[in-house]
């Protein structure tokens, strides 16, 4: 069996872990090879059950226990088992019929003295994990290093296996010989989401190792931001010492990660002395017993300012006066929102992950709406205003939690059962089944059923509870603004004959306009403005709507999700899905894996994060790449990024008619809440925090082909 040959950081000859290790002294624990095919025993029967293990041949391996010479139990001169074989070759069926067969499932062997249980999680082979758990494996035996079966598997960063053991009832504090816990591990290895589902499951910030270092300490050693900001959050004492009496400040500067150091109290609300940074101004203390509450208020707000105020300038004061100082003052107002945005929660730290946004354009609506009313015509814009609100406030349609790790636990074990325990059928951080077309929002923290996207400007997840609500939102947003348009032309038609036709830089026609009503005409061309993004996106729902599509599947396939069920279907080795690569299946039937081959890549970690400059991030912000897809005609056959067009329809269409029909002939109350996740596809009363399989893959079970299971769907379009 491989080896772990160090833990965080070397061990001295005494067996105690040193200081803060140097950065070449913390390289990832290496997997020594001891045992490899080369070193097999030159005995052929005793190469052939091994070999037999290894490759899953189980007409051979039963033909070989006819002879009493050899059983499950037989073991070579390190004791390794058939069993270490197959479990670390994922070989399940091989597994399952060893144990069947009397195998001793917590035998210790090879050099580094591992069961077969801790050979399969160091490849991450967690079907296989879950079929020797269920049979006995016990996960806190350690191996001769003093590792047990859950830091063996934080080694590797995978956090389904993570999860799949934390809910085995493993002590999620329990060390290794060294006294470092799996947190530690996490922190020290550089894996975010490790840290974070360690912290969430009740992991210790305050827990200490050998030499007292925490794991904040450690999580300094590589510098891994997301990592430090992680447990700083989770109220890690930041100026714990060793029992050398180094913080991790020290330990910082020593190991040359004091920028990442930095960064993560910055974005935590503390000083580079590790201080907490209150504010002096006026109210800070209503601001410090509710951040969240203030900060999500002040940011709602404060955008009325902004837009009133610059208005203002423009229209009272002569344009070269008006344009600078208008733009200053414009500068100032969001000034003053940045330097509070220091004090936020770490989660609220830019602009567009607050209210902001949705602010600007409740100013807009706000003031639009005011002078509409008591300047333009004495209406106010009903419908937008309601919408608005609705697609604000709504439940986007979150999918319920479970109540308890026992409903977790009991989920696990059923996806597990179906070969679907993998990233595209279960959330990790919500703990819960994911259901089809659902998606993971960061910013609202929740799984929302069939999600369309997360909009900033109503600073809400567009769900199935709201979508339709958001739609008319659009068409009353457009409208109104077409309206308020109309209106004030004829407002200014009937008004500047009697203005002044005497200004700087304008011709006297323009110039009546603006000495008729500056203010009101500056505040129609910003509502004019919104048109570019509302029709953009009102464009992009029309045609979604239209093919059953939702704007995350418009921009990455509908097939990245809705066919994950049946690309998920059986294997005959049981291997889970690459999470790097959704769509890769297991490996061939047969493949040979050692203990010498590399590791699998299994950390999980989220999606891949795009980047770009200032153009392309309010490109996405107001929809202009969507709109760009949409107006390609993609997304429509497209079975994910890059994938290639094979014709493959979408799953959850019924045609033009009967979409738009399920859409806006839903028995959902327009003016009422409707059932979480309730719906209508083709003509059928769903509910989409509760569909896990595709129409096509029900079509089948419903249809005869065949009940209770799967059907091969290789050639099929999907």
């Amino acid at each position: 069996m491989a080896q772990h040959s160090e833990g965080p950081g070397p061990a001295p000859a005494n067996g105690a872990p040193t200081q803060p290790p140097s950065k070449s002294e913390t390289a990832t624990p290496k997997l020594n090879n001891e045992v490899e095919l080369g070193n097999m025993p030159s005995d052929p029967a005793q190469n052939d059950i091994m070999q037999m293990a290894r490759v899953g041949d189980i007409a051979g391996m039963e033909k070989l226990f006819e002879s009493p010479e050899y059983d499950a139990t037989y073991t070579d001169d390190e004791g390794i088992t058939p069993l270490h074989w197959a479990a670390i070759n994922n070989q399940y069926a091989m597994c399952k019929f060893l144990i069947d067969r009397g195998a001793e499932i917590n035998r210790k062997g090879g050099e580094s003295v591992a069961t077969p249980l801790q050979w399969a999680a160091q490849r991450c082979h967690y079907y296989t994990v879950h079929l020797l758990l269920q049979h006995g494996a016990d996960p806190l035996i350690t191996d001769a290093q003093g590792y047990n079966t859950l830091h063996i598997s934080t080694f590797n960063g995978n956090l389904l296996l993570i999860i799949l053991l934390l809910h085995q009832g493993i002590p999620v504090d329990v060390e290794d010989a060294y006294g470092h816990t799996g947190l530690m591990w996490s922190a020290y290895k550089g894996y975010p989401a490790c840290v974070d589902v360690f912290l969430r499951w009740g992991a210790s910030v305050h827990a200490k190792d050998e030499q007292g270092f925490t794991a904040l300490h450690w999580a300094l050693v590589k510098g891994s931001p997301g990592c430090i900001q992680k447990i700083i959050e989770y109220g890690a004492d930041r100026f714990a010492k060793t029992t050398t009496g180094k913080t991790p400040s020290i330990t910082a500067r020593e190991l040359n990660t004091a920028a990442a150091w930095h960064k993560a109290l910055y974005e935590c609300g503390y000083d580079e002395d590790a201080n907490a940074v209150v504010p002096s101004w006026p109210g800070a203390g209503y601001f410090l017993q509710d951040r969240r509450g203030f900060t999500t208020k002040f940011f709602f707000l404060w955008p009325i300012v902004l837009i009133w105020v610059t208005l203002v300038i423009f229209a009272g004061m002569p344009v070269y006066a008006g344009l600078p100082f208008g733009i200053l003052a414009a500068y100032t107002i969001q000034w003053v929102g940045k330097q509070l945005l220091v004090y936020a929660p770490p989660d609220m730290r830019q602009f567009e992950k607050t209210p902001w946004m949705a602010g600007i354009f409740a100013a807009s609506l706000l003031l639009v709406g005011l002078n509409w009313l008591f300047t333009i015509f004495p209406s106010t814009a009903f419908g937008e205003a309601f919408f608005y609100t609705r697609s604000m406030v709504d439940d986007p349609g979150f999918v319920p939690k479970l109540n308890g790790i026992a409903e977790q636990k009991a989920v696990i074990d059923e996806l597990i059962s179906q070969w679907k325990y993998d990233e595209a059928h279960f959330c990790v951080t919500c703990m819960i089944r994911t259901p089809l077309r659902s998606k993971h929002c960061r910013r609202c923290q929740r799984c929302v059923a069939k999600h369309d996207h997360h909009c900033p400007w109503v600073y809400n997840c567009v769900g199935i509870n709201n979508h339709r609500h958001f739609f008319l939102y659009l068409i009353n947003l457009t409208l109104g603004v077409l309206s308020y348009c109309f209106l004030t032309y004829q407002y200014f038609t009937s008004l500047t004959p009697n203005a002044s036709d005497q200004c700087n830089v304008l011709s006297p026609t323009l110039c009546r306009v603006v000495n008729a009503d500056a203010y009101s005409l500056l505040l129609a061309i910003w509502a004019a403005l919104q048109l570019t993004w509302v029709s953009m996106l009102l464009f992009v729902q029309f045609i979604q709507v239209a093919r059953a599509m939702t704007t995350y599947e418009n921009m990455y396939g509908v097939n990245a999700r809705s066919a994950a069920s049946l690309a998920s279907a059986f294997t005959s080795t049981g291997a889970p899905l690459d999470p790097s690569n959704a769509g890769a299946g297991a490996p061939p039937a047969g493949s040979e894996v050692g203990p010498h081959a590399p590791p699998g890549h299994g950390h999980g970690h989220g999606h891949k994060h795009r980047h770009g400059g200032m153009l392309k991030h309010w490109g996405r912000l107001l929809g202009v790449d969507t709109f760009i897809e949409t107006a390609r005609g993609r997304g429509a056959a497209t079975a994910g990024p890059g994938a290639k067009r094979r014709g493959n329809r979408n799953p959850f269409s019924r045609g033009c008619w009967a979409n738009c029909k399920d859409f806006w002939c839903d028995p959902a109350p327009v003016f009422g809440r409707r059932e979480t996740g309730a719906a209508v596809l083709g003509g059928q009363a769903v509910n989409y925090t509760e569909m896990y399989e595709s129409p096509a893959v029900m079509d089948v079970l419903r249809g005869g082909r065949r009940q209770g299971g799967y059907e091969a769907v290789a050639g099929e379009e999907v």
